[in-house]
């Protein structure tokens, strides 16, 4: 496990992957971090995240950021195969009309918006967004998806 970002470069450096699969929550860090690490050290590396923790914000960050592709867990070795393969992207996808957003997906959004801004800080998340920390931490649980 790399845990920061020296071993992480470092053993980029070292490995020089040209692929890399990196979860969204890495620990108390997150992922997009090490996804701006691994794109400085090689433009050219293909990322896919891969996350229980999915959110509009997040997805454009990581693509922003360098990722090829984000995936929603649980996914299996043929949709991250796909994920790698698939780098260009698609002018002629159906645009289907939304479904109404319920409350519950509003808050996650808000929730995981807010989480986003603060770099995964769950303290400084739930300061702002005006509820207790375990609070917070419990709906993050129940919302995990693996």
């Amino acid at each position: 496990m790399i845990d920061g970002p020296d071993t992480l470069e470092a053993t980029a450096t070292a490995f020089k992957p040209d692929h890399a699969v990196v979860d969204l929550r890495l620990g108390g860090a997150s992922g997009l971090t090490c996804v701006a690490a691994l794109h400085a050290l090689d433009p050219g590396i293909k990322i896919v995240v891969l996350t229980g923790f999915a959110s509009i914000a997040t997805a454009v960050e990581a693509i922003k950021l360098g990722a090829t592709n984000y995936l929603t867990k649980p996914a299996n070795t043929d949709d991250i195969e796909a994920a790698f393969a698939r780098v260009e992207g698609d002018a002629d996808a159906t645009i289907a009309p939304a479904p109404p957003t319920s409350i519950k997906t509003l808050e996650w959004e808000h929730i995981h918006q807010t989480l986003a801004d603060v770099d995964f800080n769950i303290s400084e998340a739930a300061r702002r967004l005006g509820m207790h920390r375990r609070t917070l931490a419990r709906k993050l649980d129940k919302r995990h998806m693996g």
